[in-house]
């Protein structure tokens, strides 16, 4: 008995010492991922510019590369930006944005911008959402909270899981309006992550693009909205999106533009020239980077020649495309490596993986992606025919 406990204790240690064994290999194989910018290092060329705003930054909106930053993670307050957490919040969480509400009482006579709601007032979501976003109405703001939440405390921990969802870690939403709060702040970094992901909603890019609109035009308390972002007048590429100001915010802008097949995020914190600095950077940014498609969606790759089969050749292709955001500088750096063989033997069968199609940047791998065969080819030998006459009579 005490000889097969020593036995199992030594079967034990030496687990252990092979198990540490594994992962200190594996902590030297180089890790691939397809999240190009997941090393901060591997493109480093940005904006050079000298902003004024406390905090700034430019982001492309769908690979979320930054290409412009200051103090981007440092809690600020943002004012009516906050209303871009509002809105979004408010849309998701709602069946029906032509739903028609009756403004709770509590809406009325909010502090600050309004687009003057009154007691026992109809009005439909997506007017509110207008109001919100057009004219920075607070009243608008509390209006939804109430009608989708029921309450700014339900609201706001609404607000709160969106911003934990889309990856906004350093952001705390303790009102839909952005009145100055000591539990409300949010960074550059966090707001240019929760518009970019706005902006994929249709609801909402419409919404904020929308230089002016009449609401309730059917009712005794109709509406002229004019937006207030002045981009959406100076820049033809400009989609929208937030204004805001408070004393303890100062003046902020969040915007994005459209250009070229590149959607950028630009976020200004407490920025006396919001729309004069916003519109610099936008303009070095589509001066200095472009969208490049390095790998189209379906690329045919070669033809493989078959040994053995009902066709002499077999198409080999990709699947995934691959576009990236860079610089003229950074293009130059980037290498496609296609590892597929020249013969195959049949049987064949279609999107059999063949290959390896890498992208790199200088000695960085940044996208891989499987070379596949396009269609199935047959064998001519005999032994294969009864092969598949036996998988057929078992199938």
């Amino acid at each position: 008995m005490q000889k097969n406990n020593i036995k199992n204790v030594k079967i034990i240690e030496n687990f252990v010492i092979f198990f540490a064994f594994c992962l200190i290999i594996f902590a030297f194989i180089p890790f691939k991922t397809n999240n190009v910018f997941a090393e901060n290092d591997v493109f480093s060329e940005k904006i050079a510019y000298n902003s004024s705003a406390k905090s700034a930054i430019v982001i492309d909106s769908i690979g979320k590369r930054i290409l412009f930053e200051k103090n981007i993670d440092e809690h600020l307050p943002m004012a009516s930006t906050t209303k871009i957490v509002t809105a979004i919040t408010a849309i998701e969480n709602c069946d029906d944005l032509d739903k028609v509400i009756t403004v709770d009482d509590r809406s009325v006579g909010i502090e600050g911008s309004s687009i003057y709601l009154k007691h026992g007032e109809e009005i439909s979501i997506r007017e509110l959402l207008y109001g919100l976003m057009l004219r920075s109405g607070n009243d608008a703001s509390v209006a939804l909270a109430y009608a989708v939440a029921g309450g700014i405390d339900e609201f706001c921990e609404m607000m709160n899981n969106l911003a934990q969802k889309v990856g906004a870690k350093n952001s705390h939403f303790s009102n839909p309006h952005g009145l100055d709060d000591e539990n409300h702040f949010t960074t550059a970094y966090d707001l240019s992550l929760i518009t970019s992901y706005a902006l994929q909603n249709n609801d909402f890019a419409e919404i904020v693009k929308t230089k002016s609109i009449k609401i309730c035009e059917e009712k005794e308390n109709q509406r002229l909205l004019v937006n207030k972002n002045k981009l959406l007048s100076k820049m033809d590429c400009c989609i929208g999106v937030k204004t805001g100001f408070t004393k303890k915010a100062g003046r902020c802008l969040v915007s994005a533009c459209e250009k070229d097949g590149l959607k950028l995020v630009c976020v200004v914190l407490d920025c006396g020239p919001m729309f004069e600095e916003s519109e610099d950077l936008f303009n070095l940014a589509y001066n200095q980077f472009k969208k490049v498609e390095i790998l189209p969606p379906y690329y045919f790759v070669k033809s493989a020649t078959v040994e053995d089969g009902k066709v002499e050749n077999v198409g080999l292709c990709t699947k995934r495309g691959f576009d990236i955001v860079l610089s003229k500088k950074e293009l130059a750096g980037i290498n496609v490596a296609f590892n597929a063989p020249d013969e195959l033997k049949a049987p064949i069968k279609k999107d059999e993986i063949v290959g390896v199609c890498e992208i790199y940047y200088g000695n960085h791998l940044i996208f891989s992606e499987n070379i596949y065969t396009i269609e199935e080819v047959d064998s001519i030998l005999f032994k294969d025919k009864i092969k598949d006459i036996l998988n057929n009579w078992n199938a």
